[in-house]
């Protein structure tokens, strides 16, 4: 089995595979040239990366510049300041100009723990969300990161690709394959469904092997896409189990649980629903670890939740 690694980690990997082969894939970053992620593609590639320091908004809009002149981008920026100082060049100068530009927030989420809501992204999903033509994704292991940056670089399109800073675990795959815009079956189970995304998924499987034990047998899907949303998988979670659970490493609203919420609605299934994330509160700090058990987006946190959900 390959080695487990920080999802940022293959990304430069995969990055610089396909660079190798395609001297139009470009890499704009800012102040992340010299990380030690993104180092290595730039001694390997030093004419296929441009460092534009912190400046985020002209990050993008340098990014979408490149794009028109016909390069495949990868704007590449913390998360928490490229999808709010940047907003504005995102949504007009990649998403409305239909220019072909992967935005990577790294360190999203928490990530960035004790350094406070300043450097948290918990908005990502929802801004992003309300925005017209980009597809939206938070790879759930070093398999779908792998994948997902293959598919995007073929893509054509806006996009939006988020990764946090630890090492991820391997997942297992029932069903093997990915697609954007397919969720990934991580475990079966007919009992309670969780839908969850990115760094969330593993706290959902380990609940999923606590509920085991008392005879519980809980449906894990990766909800990798976040838009598109793979409606099929959340129907299919919603009518053949006995209640639905979001899990997301991003505040309750806007974001994988109301986009699940709005759709289960609106198509008429009424079944037992939980969105866990965070709160509309202030975000108390500390590391990802920390915050996750405060939140009770952990094995243990997610058991009780679900418990809770089917005694309802």
């Amino acid at each position: 089995m390959e080695p487990a690694l920080a999802n940022l980690e293959v990304f430069a990997a995969t990055l610089l595979e396909l660079a190798r082969g395609d001297s139009d894939l470009l890499v704009v970053t800012s102040d992340s040239r010299g990380s030690a992620k993104l180092a290595p593609f730039a001694k390997a590639a030093p004419g296929q990366i441009v460092e534009v320091g912190i400046a985020e908004q002209n990050l993008v809009g340098i990014a979408a510049g490149l794009a028109a002149a016909g390069k495949n981008v990868f704007a590449v920026s913390p998360a928490c300041f490229l999808t709010a100082r940047s907003l504005e060049q995102i949504k007009n100068d990649v998403c409305y100009s239909d220019r072909p530009v992967s935005v990577i927030g790294i360190s999203a989420g928490v990530s960035y723990g004790a350094l406070g809501t300043t450097h948290h992204s918990l908005h990502d999903f929802a801004v992003l969300r309300a925005i017209h033509n980009i597809t939206i994704v938070a790879p759930a292991d070093n398999f779908e990161t792998r994948e997902a940056i293959k598919a995007t670089a073929k893509l054509r399109t806006p996009a939006y690709l988020r990764f946090g800073k630890k090492t991820m675990p391997h997942l297992p795959r029932p069903v093997p394959g990915f697609e954007l815009g397919k969720a990934s079956l991580v475990r079966h189970g007919t009992d309670i469904s969780f839908v969850a995304c990115g760094e969330t998924v593993a706290p959902a499987l380990a609940a999923a092997d606590l509920l085991a034990a008392d005879g519980i047998e809980c449906r894990v899907i990766s909800m990798h896409t976040i838009k598109p949303l793979d409606d099929a998988a959340v129907l299919q979670a919603a009518t053949e189990t006995r209640g639905v659970i979001t899990v997301e490493e991003h505040s309750v609203n806007g974001g994988l649980g109301e986009a699940c919420a709005s759709l289960l609605l609106q198509s008429g299934i009424h079944t037992r629903f939980k969105i866990v994330g965070f709160p509309d509160d202030h975000t108390v700090t500390g590391s990802q670890p920390e915050i996750f058990r405060h939140y009770g987006i952990d094995g243990l946190g997610l058991a009780a939740t679900a418990k809770k959900l089917l005694s309802s």
